[in-house]
């Protein structure tokens, strides 16, 4: 091994530097590498060290435009799509998969029934109130009850949007469908986390989520102990201390950033002002000059800036990753029929559902295409981070699976059958990346699930998932 320590000393993987109100774990250092081929939780495989792997499933709501999705050519020798041009530095870690479909969702509503179902593989019962099921456990969850004892998260889940709760009377189903992919049983589906300091909490500051005491950076509060670890460890473990603390740190700034905006109202669009305004009128006449609604109006409206807040989201997704405090987290770019403006793109003024519903008119398609491509830049951004990260000989995308897809194809025709999706990273070296696979009409989705839950080394899969039986073939 290069960078040998010096010294004698070594530190198991579950090292922890910790301060008053802090708790940081630590990514994979050298110090860490004897104690863990010791004690069996690193092995070997061809010679080279065998490493966790990882695995996150990335959602994007109301499906792509499909004619500018896949990829031209097949195998090794293929051309991204328009869609996917954002992913061209990362094509060599890329499987594009297609034909893949999810039979159970092809019943039921045009969103509900797909974005709730999409890692379980059932159809969801149709319900407006609470008694909701999906009828079924999620991939995600599935792999979390195995492999969740080895970390402190069994799971992560992230998002962007709050839990919608409503009924859609269009469809007469319960909203609460549209908000979740990972369902711990059948009828407990787990929330994303949408508050990027409420993350950030979560893993760095577990003993004191929800309480509000951010006047210190974590760092700050870890330092004396930071000081002795730096005192044992060699110079290339002190590189990678300082690249995580600096990571951790960066993030950190970022979140204080986006609160600072938030409070202050400077990322308000000239729109919400004079909604703003226009309100902070009537409520002043209505009460007879007495206004104590302007900051309930103000905090109502105020938004993150989405592209920061995504990416925000995904950084903790890379740290929880690289700390190993969970092996399993998912992404929800936004709920099913999500509305949000995309307006903040050049060339786009609309919400995202709205122009899904394209009507194949040509301007709607260029906007509608521009929004996927902005998701597909925001996985690139992810990819770039996680190779950034070292860990053993390789990178952290190396010992991952990270999905990105949805659980429609075209959002105008709720199309179920041949569901954009591409996987990235190579499962710990099982796979072989760089690759277009398509596959013949009919493949399950779930055959894909299955796979990615023998690469997490999920055992007890013998009666399949959905109506999958077997896993997907031509991945390793």
């Amino acid at each position: 091994m290069a960078n040998i320590q010096r010294n004698n000393w070594h530190m198991p993987r579950r090292s922890f530097i910790r301060g008053a109100g802090a708790t940081l774990a630590l990514p994979l250092l050298e110090s860490m590498m004897p104690l863990m081929a010791a004690t069996g939780k690193i092995g070997r495989s061809g010679g080279e060290q065998k490493l966790p792997t990882r695995m996150g499933m990335l959602y994007m709501p109301n499906g792509v435009r499909s004619d500018k999705w896949t990829p031209s050519g097949v195998g090794s020798d293929f051309k991204l799509s328009p869609i996917l041009q954002p992913l061209q530095r990362h094509q060599k870690e890329l499987l594009i998969l297609t034909g893949l479909q999810n039979k159970a969702s092809f019943t039921g509503d045009g969103h509900y029934v797909k974005t709730a179902g999409w890692l379980t593989g059932t159809t969801i019962s149709k319900t407006t109130g609470s008694d909701i099921s999906a009828n079924g456990v999620s991939m995600d969850q599935i792999a979390a009850q195995q492999v969740g004892q080895h970390t402190r998260l069994s799971s992560l889940e992230l998002g962007t949007e709050a839990i919608a709760s409503g009924i859609d009377r269009n469809v007469n189903y319960t909203q609460l469908y549209g908000s979740h992919i990972s369902w711990r049983t059948e009828n407990v589906p787990l929330p994303c986390e949408t508050n990027p300091r409420a993350a950030f909490d979560r893993l760095f500051r577990p003993d004191s989520v929800g309480q509000g005491a951010h006047d210190q950076s974590v760092l700050d509060l870890v330092r004396e102990e930071t000081k002795r670890l730096r005192s044992k460890i060699g110079v290339a473990d002190k590189a990678k201390l300082d690249q995580y603390l600096d990571s951790v740190r960066e993030v950190e700034k970022r979140i204080e950033r986006e609160a600072a905006s938030l409070e202050s109202g400077e990322n308000l669009t000239p729109q919400m002002l004079l909604q703003i305004d226009t309100m902070d009128k009537r409520i002043e006449k209505a009460m007879g000059g007495k206004n104590g609604s302007r900051e309930k109006v103000l905090n109502s409206l105020r938004r993150f800036n989405h592209t920061e807040h995504c990416r925000i989201m995904m950084d903790l997704m890379a740290l929880a990753f690289w700390t190993d405090s969970t092996r399993v987290s998912t992404f929800m770019f936004g709920r099913a029929v999500s509305g949000r403006d995309f307006s903040f793109l050049d060339g786009v003024n609309g919400g995202h559902h709205q122009l899904s519903h394209h009507r194949g008119l040509k301007n709607e398609l260029a906007e509608y295409q521009r929004i996927n491509t902005w998701h597909s830049e925001q996985y690139a951004y992810l990819l770039d981070r996680m190779k950034q990260l070292k860990e053993g000989e390789g990178t952290l995308l190396d010992n991952c699976m990270l999905g990105y897809g949805s659980s429609l194809r075209d959002g105008n025709s709720h199309d179920p059958k041949n569901v954009p999706i591409v996987v990235a990273g190579k499962a710990g070296g099982a796979w072989e990346t760089g690759r277009h696979l398509k596959y013949k009409k009919n493949t399950p989705l779930c055959s894909l699930w299955l796979s990615m839950l023998e690469g997490m080394g999920v055992e007890g899969m013998s009666n399949g998932l959905g109506d999958a039986t077997k896993p997907l073939d031509g991945l390793i």
